[in-house]
């Protein structure tokens, strides 16, 4: 007689983040609201597109601040 094993869940198991994939809320929030969030240095891009990017960044944000590491 086989009898099922009931498998215990921790109720810690809540307190665990789920993982997020960036590129479909990035994709969404193009689609939906026409809000656009790109890398300046997204392999994906050619040189001229990442630097048009980075050019719009500096223009609106400023220039960004380096970082340390």
């Amino acid at each position: 007689m086989k009898i099922p094993t009931h498998h215990y869940q921790c109720p810690l198991g809540r307190l665990q983040p789920t993982v997020t994939d960036l590129d479909s809320v990035k994709q969404r929030g193009w689609r939906d609201q026409n809000i656009l969030v790109v890398n300046a240095e997204d392999k994906r891009l050619d040189y001229l597109e990442r630097e048009l990017v980075r050019r719009i960044g500096e223009r609106l944000y400023g220039t960004p601040r380096t970082r340390h590491g």
